[in-house]
């Protein structure tokens, strides 16, 4: 049986992994599927719904198992797709954060109400903006959310935006060229955790090939933390980046694979209450449903 595993770069463990032939020692047949190759789909506007891919492509036969960041499996239940959470990483806080220029007129998360914010839509950057904007009051409809993607940190440096979610690497080459100023601590607001989810038919029907897959995703992971430059490598021959920005990004990264936590359910619920709440999801889901039991 061929096991299909999607990777792309922004789940740094998966794309390790992918590199590193771990996962094929227990699993011979193997099926890496790179997420940039699979159809794009439609991505409607940031003000009126959430992208669906990374949780679509589980059922209509683009892969078996997938990493992501907190937002696409709350968008995959809210599709009504039958997913369970394989693990969690630790909270990464240092990884990414809401940001303004220095000399901006925006001094407090109040002040965004009208103003276009940067973020790549559909990933943990929307749920971090969200958990931002309610603790000011704010909903998604007081902004001008701007489905930026790799545009992000240009647009910010010229101006098109007044605000940016931003992360590392990218967060390093803009903070080279501008004074930032992060407008609300990412630690206290939002865990913004990697996770790892399948189909619950695969879970349960294969949890050899299940538990394979973590326990490759562990040691890789622990490989990660030995070998920090040599992995930077790894990321940068793809984009062409810097190997340095990386090597930054990824010391300020948790590895290794944690079980799911009540503490992380809930705050996957109040992700999903307030895209409900907010008109990004189309129905109320319960997050715990999709543990595995």
């Amino acid at each position: 049986m061929t096991i299909r595993v999607g990777y792309f770069p922004s789940n740094n463990s998966l794309w390790v992994l992918r590199h590193r032939g771990i996962l094929e020692r227990s699993i011979p047949d193997v099926e890496w599927v790179d997420l940039r190759s699979l159809p794009a789909g439609v991505r409607p506007a940031p003000a009126d719904g959430l992208p669906s891919l990374h949780g679509d492509h589980l059922f209509d036969g683009g892969y078996d198992f997938i990493g992501t960041g907190s937002t696409p499996p709350v968008t995959a239940q809210a599709r009504g797709h039958d997913i369970v959470y394989a693990g969690i990483s630790g909270p990464r806080h240092e990884n990414g954060r809401l940001i303004v220029l220095e000399d901006s007129p925006i001094v407090g998360l109040e002040d965004l109400k009208g103003k276009r914010v940067a973020l790549a839509h559909g990933s943990w950057q929307t749920t971090l903006l969200l958990f931002a904007l309610a603790r000011a009051g704010l909903t998604w409809k007081d902004i001008e959310p701007v489905d930026a993607g790799v545009d992000a940190g240009r647009l910010f440096l010229n101006g098109e935006v007044d605000a940016w979610v931003g992360s590392y690497p990218s967060l390093t080459s803009v903070e080279k060229e501008a004074a930032t100023r992060e407008l609300v601590a990412t630690d206290g607001l939002f865990s913004h955790r990697s996770l790892w989810f399948t189909r619950r038919d695969f879970a349960e029907k294969h949890p050899e090939e299940f538990a394979a897959i973590v326990a490759a995703l562990q040691e890789s992971d622990a490989w990660i933390q030995e070998n920090y430059r040599e992995a930077a490598e790894l990321f940068a021959a793809d984009d062409g980046g810097d190997v340095d920005a990386w090597e930054n990004a990824l010391r300020k990264r948790p590895f290794g694979v944690l079980p799911v936590s009540e503490e992380f359910v809930a705050e996957q619920q109040r992700a999903a209450d307030l895209f409900y709440a907010n008109g990004l999801i189309d129905r109320k889901i319960v997050v715990a449903d999709a543990v595995l039991k």
